[in-house]
């Protein structure tokens, strides 16, 4: 509850928020029984709930793929607004979420890759040393040629196209599109935590 000059802001959310199921998005359902949330309040809630799933709690990143439900609260007849229950849905879903523990996400490439035979061993280090996972290799695809599939984390692509023309001398070639997100390795989103503050 906040006070401000004689009048005051009040506004009480409880909510439940577990992880959803991939590509969902940030799903919100009003499970409110009775009239401990007016109907007027619902909607500015729900504003409350995603614009603080956008700017998220861990490093500013938006958190994705997540159920959120509305349980409970309360509401004064003066001091409630839309407002005060938009801050309260905000609050309510930060700290949650800080209860919750949040890890950190990141962009995997498909990534194929077509090479010359002798040059297989250098790209498939390479890709390994990018924290990427070998998905398959299919030999001579093209007379004296592999292809190679793999699944590499977008952040470790920067300047991949440099170094597959110098490891095959500029006779391999490769394509990358998104394939999913994954886990952050911790060390490595304790440093993005880090730089980010």
């Amino acid at each position: 509850m906040r006070q401000t000059g004689g009048h005051g802001q009040y506004g009480h959310v409880i909510i439940h928020m577990e992880p959803g199921e991939h590509g969902t998005g940030v799903v919100v359902t009003n499970k409110v029984v009775g009239g401990n949330i007016p109907k007027e309040f619902i909607k500015p809630v729900e504003n409350g709930l995603r614009e603080a799933a956008a700017t998220g709690v861990l490093a500013g990143f938006p958190l994705i793929d997540l159920k959120v439900d509305i349980i409970d609260g309360s509401y004064h007849p003066v001091d409630s607004s839309e407002m005060a229950f938009k801050i309260a849905a905000s609050m309510a879903f930060k700290e949650a979420a800080r209860k919750a523990g949040m890890i950190l996400l990141e962009p995997i490439m498909k990534v194929d890759v077509t090479v010359p035979e002798e040059n297989m061993g250098d790209i498939i280090g390479d890709v390994t040393s990018r924290r990427g996972n070998i998905v398959e290799i299919n030999a001579n695809t093209q007379v004296g040629f592999n292809r190679l599939d793999a699944q590499v984390p977008l952040a470790e692509l920067f300047g991949y196209a440099t170094a597959i023309r110098s490891l095959s001398r500029g006779r391999a070639s490769y394509s990358m599109e998104p394939s999913h997100f994954e886990r952050v390795p911790k060390q490595i989103q304790d440093k993005v935590v880090t730089e980010k503050k």
